[in-house]
């Protein structure tokens, strides 16, 4: 069922200070994302990535429940709380070009409700299904309102071959609630494959004929970020070339989590957090 939307885009006032222009953040409330031509430099990207290589190949990570594999390949495609388990993404993490611009965004301080490195190596990584963040942060981690961010930073090269990330420009003033109850340790199977929580053909259909498909590419280095009710998703990577980034999920302090709204129990605190605790 489609809903219009109810909260803010933009939390802050148009001259709360920060990173993030006046013009910039109209076209946030506007379309649902901003785009970032160079986030971090070159250098930096270097040292991510090789801290993402570093965790990625080292057995006591791979065992972690933190890491979640490919059903096919076996291959990790995502390491969950990387700021607690890496001082370097940390860092990133605390970072005022990173962090600035969600206190900005969300116009309060804010915490981590989830980080993670996404891995997608060629030759036939899986990519994501059409979703809403804010559906299942709502309904398996108890996210009251959609006052929360996420930023996409590259740590390759995003082509428009190798399964970049897609948004529908403008549904996030849109909330489309998925039928069907949630199954218990959803998350077990949707970060692998997703079914549940996934909207129908007919509604897809709908909100791509009215908003589009929005394909992001950009160097290493480039950020993108979008609201948490953005309908958005990425393809498979059949290309030799991988695609990688660090992934973070900012929440304001003022909309911290409560019991889930429509799952029988919490997810792990690793995907949705309970720690509270304002990014310094």
């Amino acid at each position: 069922m489609a809903t219009p939307r109810q909260d803010p885009v933009v939390w802050g006032s148009p001259d709360t200070p920060g990173p993030v222009s006046a013009g910039d953040l109209q076209a946030l409330d506007r379309d649902g994302f901003l785009a970032i031509d160079q986030l971090i430099g070159p250098d930096e990207v270097d040292v991510y990535r090789r801290e993402l290589e570093r965790l990625t190949t080292d057995p006591a990570i791979r065992a972690d429940a933190r890491s979640i594999v490919e059903p096919q390949s076996k291959e990790i495609r995502s390491v969950f709380e990387v700021h607690k388990i890496s001082e370097v993404f940390a860092k990133l993490v605390r970072d005022e070009r990173v962090v600035g611009r969600a206190r900005q965004i969300l116009g309060s301080d804010v915490y981590v409700h989830q980080s993670r490195i996404n891995v997608k190596p060629g030759f036939g990584a899986s990519g994501f299904y059409w979703h809403s963040d804010f559906e299942t942060w709502h309904a398996e981690d108890g996210l009251p309102n959609m006052r929360t961010i996420s930023v996409s930073i590259a740590l390759t090269e995003n082509y428009d071959t190798n399964g970049g990330l897609m948004i529908m420009p403008g549904s996030h003033k849109t909330f489309l609630g998925c039928a069907g109850a949630t199954p218990k340790d959803n998350y077990k199977k949707s970060l692998q494959m997703q079914d549940a929580g996934t909207p129908s053909d007919e509604a897809l259909t709908k909100m791509a004929s009215e908003y589009g498909i929005k394909l992001f590419t950009g160097k290493a280095g480039s950020a993108t970020w979008f609201d948490c009710n953005c309908m958005h998703g990425s393809g498979d990577n059949i290309t030799p070339f991988p695609r990688s980034n660090v992934f973070i999920v900012f929440n304001s302090v003022e909309n911290t989590a409560v019991e889930p709204f429509a799952a029988p129990i919490r997810r792990p605190d690793f995907i949705g957090a309970r720690d509270f605790t304002p990014v310094k």
